[in-house]
């Protein structure tokens, strides 16, 4: 077909599109007003979805029937369509969630069946699961959900025409391609042989050329030596195939440390191999395209001040504050493709797809120019879908009224406050759940689970200057069969169709100011230097580990292996990506006591750890190193303590009697000079640090005290500085110090003073942390071990 023969139909099609609903509307009583809803864009996705309002005349019944007719025929396989999302949640919209065991009962529906011209533009800043393992030894961006969703891409007639298969063998062909790219495996496999083989029938139900293809990546994984080193650990296939699929584009002399540093051959090969692997399992060329090829992390600021790296962490975490604002931390300058911003400009329609706010559609609109880019193209429909349910660690709490659960406007708000120039041109309609179509008892049910959806506070959101659009977007069938509520692909794409034709050709394309405080305030960082990418910084951490001696106090065997601790305290040290590698410069030693030669004194705490600065070491309790938790609290506490090297010239306890009577306490702390002292801390930073742990200084600038009442507890600052870091680094391991904070959750209040200082004095200790402690531009390796006086007693 022609484009002049294509126009002819598109202009006939919206000529009776205008009629059909014409002669609704030309009523003096307007049959539309059956609808409860109260934008024409709702009415018309009711009417597609659920067929025409009770209460219709045959008359109205009739012209209900030919309008729904139209809007469900009238072709859009030219209309170009771009997704921008990450994860699940983009994967489902497109054409179902590929990692379902259900997928492949219904692979080819969603918005790649309706939208054949449908492209994503995908986030790359995931760091967990397979990918976090990926990025262990390759310098590659995240690739699982580019893996995830070019799965969830691939369509029947691409199939069909590529391999002239018949309806039955295409399904065959995407359950054969399902089991091999969701395969996961924690153990290495043997040879490249035994995959093979164990994929024998799933591979003999392909197309040939598709089967000998994936043979070469299968293979390929085994004989690049580049690659072989991630079989390791433990993966997803289908991250491995598409990694072979790259590194296949790139010349086998080029090692993985040469290309941390030549991230333009990283940019293209990503790119070919990407398009390479799509077109041959039948998604369409430049289906999926990453939003950059330059590996990123993400950096989170929460309401309290606490700033934690790594998206997988945020995910996982139960800071019982609201976030506040979301940073990229690039490891190199942000490429993009030019692929990707002329999917962009030429776009009929854009939509920002569900998923994790802060980790999905942010990082995305962050890479230099793509929100740009979306404001220039000014003649495409532009929709936000909006997620369905609070997600524990980023929308429980709102950073408006952290009191309240989240509402549809403070998600709006955040990607305001976010992505940088906030959100004006980037949507205008906004797509939300109709909860007036799920059933009171199901609501109840997900409340009782504590589950609770994100309310559409319609009237604040069109006070945002955008139009929301409440519609029965969930599916019924998921509802009928597990009980959950989720967005219908194929539902969410009928009702993107229906309100493009009512957009396009009966309401045509108005404008809307958004009127939100604010230009938006993201920051992309960058540094002078190049910031070591996640492969080199892993590598850098057990180079570090292997310097350091493991040593068990008892003199038999302890049946603690130093290779297995060594192994144990990097995964450590991996989680936290916050942890400089600086601060692993004042630990000479991890030495592991047995519970009868423990001489630390438990009187006040449960912590099995200490740092000794008389040799430098990290001392652990030997039942410790039975749990992966205990140890790692143990190990951070310790680690922690460390900062301060040997302060301490001399720590002493005075009693403090008064005619006979016996006051309390006080403890003396008196530090060794600078010249004399191995600290991490800067001297004018240690004063600040041990006035906030609330010490009090003497005329004697080496000398602080601390007045203890009565038989009151007391956590010397050498023990408080580990907790806090441990605390910082992840509020669940260190109970002591999140009962400490929770101070800081209270609404303020002036009748109690006290309560003030209190919490001026928890923030401080929190920007402290973050300013001096976890400074981001402490990063790189220890430039050696400290020469320790062997004066100081343990902290």
């Amino acid at each position: 077909m022609t484009m002049e023969q294509h126009k002819e139909i598109q202009d006939a099609g919206a000529a009776e599109l205008q009629r059909r609903l014409a002669d609704l509307s030309g009523r003096r009583i307007s049959p539309l007003e059956l609808f409860p809803h109260e934008d024409l864009r709702e009415k018309m996705v009711a009417l597609v979805l659920s067929g025409q309002p009770r209460g219709s005349d045959q008359e109205t019944s009739t012209l209900f029937s030919q309008l729904r007719k139209s809007l469900l025929d009238h072709s859009v396989d030219e209309t170009r369509v771009v997704v921008f999302g990450g994860g699940s949640g983009l994967s489902n919209i497109i054409g179902g969630d590929s990692r379902s065991e259900a997928w492949t009962r219904r692979p080819f529906y969603g918005l790649k069946e309706i939208f054949p011209l449908t492209r994503s533009i995908v986030c790359v800043t995931d760091d967990g699961g397979s990918t976090g393992e990926l990025m262990k030894d390759i310098p590659l961006v995240a690739l699982g959900d580019l893996r995830h969703v070019l799965l969830s891409s691939i369509q029947i007639e691409r199939l069909q025409r590529l391999y002239t298969l018949s309806i039955h063998e295409a399904y065959e062909t995407v359950a054969a391609l399902a089991a091999i790219f969701n395969y996961r495996f924690d153990r290495r496999p043997a040879a490249a042989g035994d995959l093979l083989e164990r994929f024998g029938q799933s591979l003999s139900r392909l197309p040939p050329s598709i089967r000998i293809f994936l043979e070469d990546l299968i293979t390929r994984l085994f004989a690049d030596e580049r690659l072989a080193c991630t079989l390791a650990r433990p993966h997803c296939l289908g991250n491995l195939l598409l990694a072979s699929a790259v590194y296949r584009e790139i010349d086998p002399a080029v090692g993985n440390d040469q290309l941390s540093g030549r991230q333009d051959l990283v940019h293209q090969a990503l790119r070919t191999g990407l398009n390479t692997l799509s077109s041959r399992i039948g998604a369409a060329r430049q289906a999926v395209l990453p939003c950059t090829s330059t590996p990123a992390r993400l950096r989170l600021l929460y309401a309290n001040g606490v700033q934690i790296t790594g998206e997988s962490k945020s995910s996982q975490a139960r800071r019982g504050v609201p976030v506040d604002q979301v940073f990229v931390d690039y490891h190199d300058e942000p490429r993009t493709y030019e692929d990707v911003l002329d999917a962009i400009r030429e776009a009929d329609i854009l939509i920002l797809a569900p998923g994790s706010l802060y980790s999905s559609i942010i990082p995305i609109f962050s890479v230099p120019g793509l929100a740009e880019c979306v404001r220039q193209n000014r003649h495409a429909l532009k929709i936000l879908v909006s997620n369905l349910w609070v997600q524990a660690g980023e929308t429980d709490y709102s950073i408006a009224d952290p009191e309240r659960k989240f509402h549809v406007s403070d998600m709006i708000r955040a990607y305001q406050r976010n992505i940088p120039g906030g959100i004006a041109g980037l949507f205008r309609e906004v797509l939300c759940l109709s909860l007036r179509d799920v059933p009171a008892s199901v609501l109840q049910r997900y409340a009782v689970e504590g589950k609770v959806p994100i309310y559409l506070d319609r009237d604040v959101v069109k006070e945002q200057g955008l139009l929301p659009l409440e519609c029965g977007i969930f599916s019924k069938e998921a509802l009928a069969e597990r009980g959950v509520i989720q967005h219908d692909p194929a539902i969410l794409a009928q009702a993107i169709k229906t309100i493009h034709l009512t957009h396009h050709y009966i309401q045509g394309n108005e404008e809307t100011q958004t009127i939100l405080p604010g230009d938006g305030s993201a920051v992309v960082a960058r540094s002078a230097e190049r910031p070591l990418m996640p492969c080199e910084k892993y590598r850098k951490i057990h180079e570090i580990l292997r310097d350091i001696e493991v040593h068990c106090e008892k003199n038999d065997d302890c049946g603690l292996d130093p290779r297995h601790i060594r192994s144990a305290i990097g995964d450590i040290i991996w989680r936290h990506a916050d942890i400089p590698l600086s601060h692993l410069r004042y630990v000479r030693a991890i030495r592991c006591i047995h519970e009868e030669q423990w001489r630390r004194d438990q009187r006040w705490d449960n912590v099995y750890s200490f740092f000794e600065p008389d040799n430098w070491s990290i001392m652990i309790r030997h039942d410790q190193f039975a749990d992966p938790k205990r140890l790692e609290i143990a190990f951070l506490i310790a680690l922690g303590e460390s900062l301060l090297g040997d302060y301490a010239l001399e720590k002493r306890m005075e009693e403090v009697v008064k005619d006979g009577l016996r006051l309390g306490k006080v403890y003396h702390l008196r530090l060794r000079t600078e010249t004399e002292r191995t600290c991490h801390i800067g001297a004018d930073d240690l004063s600040r640090y041990l006035i906030l742990a609330r010490m009090q200084q003497t005329g004697d600038p080496y000398h602080f005290t601390r007045l203890i009442n009565g038989e009151e507890g007391f956590t010397p600052p050498g023990l408080f500085l580990g907790l806090m870091y441990a605390w910082y680094l992840d509020n669940q391991l260190a109970s002591h110090i999140e009962y400490k904070m929770s101070v800081m959750k209270i609404r303020k209040s002036d009748l109690i003073p006290e309560q003030q200082k209190m919490m001026g004095r928890r923030k401080n200790l929190i920007t402290f942390f973050r300013e001096v402690i976890f400074s981001t531009a402490a990063e790189q390796s220890p430039a050696g071990r400290p020469q320790g006086h062997g004066q100081a007693s343990a902290v």
